[in-house]
């Protein structure tokens, strides 16, 4: 039986990250329906033609209502469709509302606003922007506000992603993820599997950021069907993982982190040099972290170092700020100055510039404090500044994970 098939494409310049088109990947998966693509277009309505999907599938297109990026989508989609753009009264009634409760007057430009492909069917979420969803025969598109589509997700997309798959058939994915461990390490664990579809389940290993994800992909009629196939296959794989998997489909690493924490009731305190504070706001960007995050030190200076931390002078003029030493030194004083459970510290260079032939540009050293012990990792990381510092805190938090 041939899956549900979506596309969701993000319109809007210069995108780093696309956290919003995650989100939606992510419901239309629990849904049962394949993401077959996911892509980001600038706002330019050629682009934006070709990114659509093709007949039969549906498209979730995300694009800021009010900018440049919805006058393309609506241009666009009523061409799509064979459609005229046409006053939508509820979608006007909705942004009325909307500078309403922000106590503004509602912009000249809102009839624009609420120009739409005649058809048009205007979601209207408990909170958040306004959405909306066209049909052409066999084809669907969903336009949602990148700025904010609120409720729309839970209220309107998921009823209509489950309505969509009904009957088509269903493709459930489930990624484990591990950290410490390369990708070619984990294939030859994973042979017995990888490359084999006549086992009913896909099988994919994927190296993401400073770890590595394996993919477990199943099909069935329906949903539930589905994860039936799947079940075995996970419990095996998971098991050949070992240690070596923290978590599943979106867990992060600091997510993990928190809940042991949080299990054995613990506090952490972390030291920061070369990774900026980067460290502090991954545990931090987690609701409810201040049960066990007790605080965070920047010390990028010598000085800082010793005034905030006591690291030993003697330390410092005969291993450098960049070594094992002070690692551990920082480590130590954070935990005792938070008096915490735990302390993670971080030191290194993380370039373009400040590399020597014994400590070259990448160079870096973390220590762990935990139960009155106090260790530390060489690490010799490759990349540019941003991937350095990333990697030091994924490498961190591991490190604290493990001995968790």
């Amino acid at each position: 039986m041939t899956p549900a098939i979506a596309h969701v494409v993000t319109v809007g310049a210069a995108l780093a990250a696309d956290p919003e088109g995650a989100a939606v990947a992510a419901v239309l998966a629990r849904a049962g329906i394949l993401v077959a693509s996911r892509v980001l277009v600038e706002d330019d309505e050629a682009a934006l033609q070709r990114a659509l999907g093709p007949d039969g599938a549906l498209t979730v297109i995300l694009a800021g209502a009010g900018s440049s990026a919805g006058d393309v989508v609506r241009r666009v989609l009523s061409r799509a469709v064979g459609a005229r753009l046409v006053l939508n009264q509820r979608m006007l009634d909705a942004l009325a509302e909307r500078f309403r409760r922000i106590d503004r007057p509602l912009p000249r430009r809102a009839d624009r606003l609420a120009l739409l492909p005649q058809g048009a069917t205007v979601w209207i979420p408990g909170e958040g922007e306004p959405a909306w969803a066209l049909e052409s025969g066999a084809r669907r598109f969903v336009v949602l506000p990148r700025d904010g589509f609120g409720a729309a997700l839970e209220e309107h997309l998921v009823p209509l992603a489950r309505e969509y798959a009904t009957g088509r058939g269903a493709v459930v994915t489930r990624v484990l993820r591990t950290a410490g461990v390369g990708a070619g390490e984990l294939e030859e664990r994973l042979a017995e599997w990888i490359g084999q579809p006549e086992r009913g389940v896909e099988v994919t290993v994927l190296p993401a950021e400073a770890e590595v994800w394996v993919r477990l992909r199943a099909r069935g009629a329906s949903p539930e069907e589905a994860l039936r196939a799947l079940a075995p296959t996970e419990t095996a794989v998971a098991a050949a993982l070992g240690a070596d998997c923290y978590g599943r489909d979106a867990e992060t690493l600091e997510l993990v982190v928190g809940r042991r924490l949080l299990a054995r009731g613990l506090t952490l305190a972390v030291a920061e040099s070369c990774t900026g504070g980067l460290l502090g706001h991954r545990l931090t960007n987690v609701p409810g972290s201040s049960a066990y995050f007790e605080r965070g030190v920047l010390v990028y200076s010598n000085r800082a170092k010793q005034e905030l931390l006591g690291v030993p002078d003697e330390v410092l003029r005969a291993h450098g700020a960049v070594s094992a030493a002070c690692a551990e030194a920082m480590a130590r004083g954070i935990v005792e100055r938070a008096g915490a459970a735990c302390g993670l510290a971080i030191t290194g260079i993380a370039g373009p510039d400040g590399g020597t032939p014994a400590k070259p540009v990448g160079t870096v050293f973390v220590g762990l404090a935990l139960d009155g012990a106090v260790t530390s990792r060489h690490l010799r990381l490759a990349g540019d500044r941003a991937r350095v510092k990333w990697q030091s805190t994924q490498v961190a938090l591991d490190m604290l994970r493990r001995a968790l």
